[in-house]
């Protein structure tokens, strides 16, 4: 299943992996706009925004799988099916630029948060961090570790996924011991703007990940490899 990829910056060595993620009738030219932030921000990093495989309602739109109501069991399906193809292209990147997961960040909106989230979910081991935009889990976990550090950032007027799924989602990650955190953005409805932004920015730079203090609790040394490590 053959994915395009949109490359917003390619260091000659990259020191850490931003992968990003749109929703449905989108495309990964519009999300390599989104993608220009963290560039700037990371000018070491190896940035890419990567194409759903289907095609959608929207002329040049894409879709990860068919839109289906919330808890309609049908949708996990969709999810688990395209999944491989997901995990594949975080893999493909990882190989590509010799970056590891500890500091590869998967960046999603909408469905493409959804990806991220349930990629997450399947292998714990696939991103350091996440960063999801109004996005939810098709089905949320049944365990959660601290080997990744994820970022929720919703909108209370976001009519399309409302924020009671991200607020589950932080209730249920929290209860099961991982490592997340959950920003509100006033008066935002099913959308990425500047604050938000700067809201994902900020948790790269400042948020430490839960996985650096359980390393020192245990008598291990932290590792330095790490998006929040390199700015």
């Amino acid at each position: 299943m053959a994915l395009r990829y949109v490359i917003v910056q390619q260091p000659t060595q990259a020191a850490q992996l931003f992968l990003l993620y749109h929703g449905v009738n989108d495309n990964p030219d519009s999300m390599a706009q989104i993608g220009n932030w963290f560039a700037q921000a990371f000018p070491e990093a190896l940035v890419v925004a990567v194409g759903a495989p289907y095609p959608a309602s929207a002329p040049q739109g894409r879709q990860w799988y068919l839109e289906i109501p919330a808890h309609d069991r049908s949708e996990q399906q969709g999810v688990d099916a395209v999944m491989p193809t997901f995990i594949e292209s975080v893999r493909h990147w990882q190989q590509e630029s010799g970056v590891q997961p500890a500091a590869t960040a998967l960046v999603g909106f909408s469905q493409g948060g959804t990806m991220v989230l349930e990629g997450i979910k399947a292998q714990p081991d696939l991103a350091g961090r996440a960063i999801v935009f109004s996005g939810r889990y098709a089905t949320l976990p049944e365990r959660a570790s601290s080997r990744n550090t994820l970022h929720l950032i919703h909108g209370d007027y976001d009519e399309q996924i409302p924020l009671a799924h991200a607020e589950a989602a932080m209730q249920r990650l929290t209860a099961l011991g991982g490592d997340v955190t959950l920003d509100v953005v006033d008066d935002l409805p099913h959308a990425i703007d500047e604050r938000g932004m700067q809201l994902a920015l900020n948790h790269l730079r400042y948020t430490v990940p839960r996985r650096y203090f359980d390393e020192a609790l245990s008598g291990a040394k932290p590792g330095d490899d790490d998006v929040v490590m390199m700015l």
